[in-house]
């Protein structure tokens, strides 16, 4: 579903746009997503809207199939700094999928009064996607902005797209969102 409109207490999340992830390789250019979501963090932050800027420094303890025998660099949770954190952003820092579970982000988005959440970021079926089935069950109005995030998977990526993101969501692109935020 197309974006119908911006709500009066919208907010920006964007998803792990940090050093050691960016680094990786991407469905799309992670460049392309890092600039987009610095753009929408500067018209979110013009319009006194709350930005908030998740890293993931860690994974949440548990069984998995998933074996990672990864020590990351010192900056690795660093967040890229084009996305110029401002001192009134909100950064979250999450141990697990999601940047809800264990985290003030609820809190944060609360005590603002957000109705809304735009998110953005890498990698689109992980990060982006559990932030943002949450965000629909804690019934916040959830918008996609599809071109300012990527996956490692291309095909992950596109079915989170096709199969996922209309069920839970409206999705837009950067340019009709900074278009509609004027």
């Amino acid at each position: 579903m197309a974006l119908s409109q911006i709500d009066t207490n919208a907010a920006l999340i964007v998803i792990d746009l940090q050093k050691g992830i960016v680094g990786l390789p991407t469905a799309h250019p992670a460049a392309e997503i890092v600039e987009r979501a610095a753009r929408l963090a500067r018209a979110f932050r013009a319009r006194k809207l709350p930005v908030v800027l998740v890293n993931v420094a860690g994974r949440a303890p548990g069984r998995t199939d998933a074996t990672f025998n990864f020590t990351p660099p010192a900056d690795w949770a660093d967040l890229v700094p084009e996305l110029d954190r401002q001192p009134d952003d909100y950064t979250v820092t999450k141990m697990q999928l999601g940047a809800f579970y264990g985290t003030a982000l609820e809190q944060i988005l609360r005590r603002r009064g957000v109705t809304q959440v735009f998110l953005a970021g890498i990698s689109t079926s992980v990060g982006v996607e559990a932030t943002a089935r949450t965000a629909y069950d804690q019934g916040y109005n959830v918008v996609l902005v599809t071109d300012a995030m990527t996956d490692l998977n291309a095909e992950a990526h596109e079915n989170s797209l096709a199969r996922t993101f209309p069920r839970i969501g409206e999705s837009s692109s950067t340019e009709e969102v900074l278009v509609r935020l004027g």
